[in-house]
């Protein structure tokens, strides 16, 4: 379904476990902050909606996206954080920027994820213009950061299922 027609941050309650039981760390640039402000909004909101303990989420702070998969490394490597979730948000200028900036934050949290047998979630927007980023963030399409918080959740959950 195309963006445009879809509330991307829908999702059904009943189908997200609980999260009472783990810690989250919260990773956030601090580029684009109206932005990223509103996307860690979102995710603390939604993880103490689904049971996590407001204590229980651990928030930091980075200059910018390019920086995230190492302040995760760093949080992951100095926490009890069971999942860390990053976010960020990158607009397209006029040089090949945006590209190196958004393939290298993906690489670096897959890389994450998979070294650390963690879930490093990916919640940093990739828009056109900042007209784009604010619909993301809280607006018509949703917020990246309720969806990063879910997807956190339901990572974990997986992990306990299969473990």
């Amino acid at each position: 379904m195309a963006t445009a027609l879809k509330n991307l941050s829908d999702y059904d309650p009943s189908k997200i476990p609980s999260a009472e039981n783990w810690s989250f760390g919260i990773v956030v640039a601090e580029w684009n902050e109206e932005i990223t402000s509103a996307l860690c909004e979102g995710a603390v909101s939604t993880l103490v909606a689904n049971g996590a303990k407001r204590e229980n989420i651990k928030i930091h702070a980075v200059p910018g996206s390019f920086e995230l998969p190492l302040g995760a490394r760093w949080l992951a490597d100095h926490s009890d954080a069971d999942a860390v979730i990053c976010l960020g948000c990158v607009i397209q200028g006029e040089t090949r920027h945006f590209e190196f900036i958004c393939n290298s934050v993906a690489q670096g949290l897959i890389d994450l994820s998979i070294s650390c047998s963690k879930p490093f979630i990916f919640g940093v927007l990739t828009t056109d213009n900042i007209d784009q980023a604010r619909e993301r963030s809280g607006g018509k399409h949703g917020n990246k950061g309720d969806e990063a918080a879910i997807t956190a959740i339901k990572m974990l959950a997986l992990k306990k299922r299969l473990v």
